[in-house]
């Protein structure tokens, strides 16, 4: 007898974010307040330069959360950037962020939903600790920058 993996929603094939659209994210997506500003924390470039003529949401990113410690990197603080490597990818008409940090020894994933023009929300689960997941918002500037929310901080993206 041969067990399997059951099949994911999501196109990487890792746990899926459980109740991506729960009311939990509704109701922050309605508070949360981002507005593509050039004074957001998010305007400056930072990570790694990516190709500037891709004018795709897919594909590779710079990613990077504040807001919380992670406990296994000695050190670290809440006010601390966690910066790391992102891939989106839409499927299923989501689109999905498996995004990493701490030199890629941590991942996680996002499960969102467009919800307006520009506007993206769902929810983010953490791969190493599936019992840890949030809301998140984004706001998609451009294809070079999504500025995001979770209810710790800030989970932006830059290429």
């Amino acid at each position: 007898m041969s067990t399997s993996t059951p099949p994911t929603r999501n196109p990487f094939g890792v746990q899926d974010a459980p109740d991506p659209d729960g009311d939990d994210i509704d109701a922050f997506a309605a508070d949360a307040r981002l507005d593509g500003a050039a004074s957001d924390d998010n305007a400056n470039a930072w990570g790694i330069a990516r190709n500037e003529a891709q004018a795709s949401l897919e594909g590779e990113w710079s990613s990077r959360w504040n807001g919380g410690a992670d406990p296994t990197i000695p050190g670290d603080t809440a006010s601390a950037w966690k910066e790391g490597q992102a891939t989106v990818q839409r499927a299923n008409g989501r689109i999905y962020v498996l995004f990493d940090w701490d030199g890629g020894a941590r991942r996680a994933l996002l499960d969102v939903r467009q919800t307006g023009p520009g506007r993206l929300a769902g929810r983010y689960i953490n791969l190493g600790n599936p019992a840890i997941t949030q809301p998140w918002v984004g706001l998609i500037v451009d294809h070079r920058r999504i500025d995001g929310r979770w209810p710790g901080g800030r989970l932006d993206f830059r290429r």
